[in-house]
């Protein structure tokens, strides 16, 4: 079959492999569509980061580079052993659609045990850890228990987005504010990318009303209308001054940091009001540590330092970390997707290609010209693909 292998930042390759055979309680799918994320750019970037080099193979698969990437992946499936079951115990048969949850996870750690799954301490990816592959392939096996029935005329294009959105309900439960809360909270979001726009979604589905967000790029600035009340461009003007305007002079009650670069964050530490809570949500390429800042500047005095000290102490600002998602936050995305609480999400998608472009015009394409897109999804299945010259914005996403 055809996969996309990743071999070393800015080597990936489209190479014929042989099928993954499933192992006992795996299930075989064919692949409709899979997500680029923004731990696969990372890696392709300056990685490898997460992917298992040879030197040290990732704990709970035993592989290491070259490995079929994607873990942002849905599609039918293909083969399963006779009483085969779904994460909500609904049996599987061949042909059913199903979303993935691509997650490796021991069962048997402490944090396993206690429902802490993200936090297992052998976590890894399917398509970024090895194991049965890869959502960058014509198929992946799976564990039986990972995968989530989707109803037979929902359209896998837009089903694709459930793990970034998965991620973004994540975050926002970290943020430790009852869900009947948050539409009471001034919130301000920094980087409008497609977790931002994610996080977006997830606090208009909780009844935000009071949400900003910071993003400099005039594509996703346009995404992120209709799903906030305000945006800004961090550019032009001083994020936290204008938070402080629209929330009487105190500023926001909560930050979630989608951007992961440093002058975001400086943004979004001196928007917060004193106690306020500041979520990160991205992942960083460099430390992230603590330093002093001068008020007025966006630049540390130490390359190497990050966290703006007169903020953090100053206000005691409540910092909190977002690791992915665990079962229980993969399920509710997908109940809350089937039921209509994410319309329109797909908007964040700005290109759908094939297989076979997946390096030149996914990759490559966010790489040279991220400021035309947001997300990029990959088919290995050509009868899905827009037909060409047809710019109408449908697709068949079966």
């Amino acid at each position: 079959m055809k996969a996309a292998r990743f071999y070393d930042n800015h080597d990936i390759r489209i190479e014929d492999i042989d099928t993954p055979i499933p192992n006992d309680g795996e299930i075989l799918i064919d692949v409709a569509w899979a997500g680029i994320c923004g731990t696969d750019l990372h890696e392709y970037s300056v990685g490898p980061l997460v992917i298992p080099k040879p030197e040290r193979p990732h704990a709970s698969t035993g592989d290491h580079l070259p490995i079929t990437i994607g873990h942002e992946f849905c599609g039918h499936i293909a083969q399963a052993p006779d009483g085969a079951v779904s994460a909500d115990g609904t049996p599987l048969k061949a042909g059913m659609p199903v979303m993935c949850d691509p997650r490796l996870n021991c069962q048997s750690c402490f944090s396993c045990n206690e429902g802490s799954t993200n936090t297992c301490p052998s976590w890894g990816f399917l398509g970024l850890s090895g194991g049965g592959g890869g959502g960058f392939s014509e198929q992946v096996a799976v564990r039986q228990f990972m995968c989530y029935p989707l109803p037979e005329d929902m359209q896998l294009d837009h089903a694709v987005l459930i793990e970034p959105l998965a991620v973004a309900r994540r975050a926002v439960k970290q943020a430790n504010v009852p869900d009947e809360k948050i539409k009471d909270m001034s919130i301000l979001v920094v980087g409008g990318g497609p977790v931002g726009f994610s996080v977006l979604c997830n606090l208009k589905a909780l009844g935000a009303t009071q949400v900003y967000v910071s993003e400099p790029t005039a594509l996703r600035q346009k995404q992120c209308k209709g799903w906030c009340s305000r945006i800004f461009n961090p550019m032009q003007e001083k994020v936290a001054d204008e938070c402080r305007k629209l929330t009487d002079g105190k500023g926001v009650d909560l930050v979630f940091d989608c951007a992961g670069i440093e002058p975001g964050m400086k943004d979004g530490f001196d928007a917060l009001r004193p106690k306020g809570t500041y979520v990160n949500v991205a992942g960083w390429e460099g430390p992230f540590t603590v330093s002093l800042l001068i008020r007025s500047s966006c630049k540390p005095a130490n390359k190497d330092d990050k966290i703006p000290m007169q903020f953090f102490m100053m206000k005691e600002i409540d910092i909190r970390t977002s690791l992915a998602y665990d079962d229980a936050d993969f399920a509710a995305v997908v109940k809350d997707f089937v039921a209509g609480k994410f319309a329109g999400a797909e908007s964040m998608i700005t290109a759908r290609i094939g297989l076979e472009d997946v390096v030149e015009q996914g990759f490559e394409a966010l790489v040279k010209h991220k400021d035309q897109h947001s997300k990029i999804i990959a088919t290995p299945k050509a009868e899905l693909l827009p037909r060409k010259r047809r710019n109408t914005g449908k697709t068949n996403g079966a």
